[in-house]
């Protein structure tokens, strides 16, 4: 059993399976994480500032609706914290979980379709060859 669980969530419909493995595996007084990690633009020549700060912002609010729906999957009388950070998701995932001492990440092997599934699969890849406590890949379909 583990004392403290962080659960990456990009807001794909795969959270029922994460919730299973997480609740069998969270101590009865251990704590889950669960983060969504929402990417910043920066402007440049070719992007006005108004336009990346309203995807910035869209960004932000689909992290935060991914989180609002992983937290409505759990029981209520598990300990789990909501978190939404900016930045890259990889490393983003990693440094929260040295930052809040996790035990283990849980992490999907696939969720969004497309380019999406593409980006999701290489910060699956990279969280699991730069994590430093263990990782527990969950695979979907």
């Amino acid at each position: 059993m583990y004392k403290k669980i962080l659960l990456p969530t990009d807001g794909s419909t795969y959270a029922t399976q994460e919730v299973k493995r997480v609740t069998n595996l969270i101590d009865d007084d251990g704590e889950i994480i669960i983060l969504s990690v929402a990417g910043k633009l920066t402007s440049s020549a070719f992007q006005s500032r108004k336009k990346v700060r309203k995807v910035n912002e869209r960004m932000k609010r689909e992290a935060e609706e991914a989180v609002k729906n992983m937290v409505a999957e759990f029981d209520d009388d598990l300990n789990v914290t909501p978190m939404v950070r900016t930045g890259f998701a990889a490393e983003t995932i990693n440094k929260v979980a040295s930052e809040e001492g996790v035990d283990l990440i849980v992490i999907s092997s696939s969720g969004k379709s497309g380019l999406h599934r593409f980006i999701l699969g290489s910060v699956t890849e990279k969280v699991l060859k730069t994590a430093d406590v263990d990782v527990l890949l969950v695979h979907n379909d």
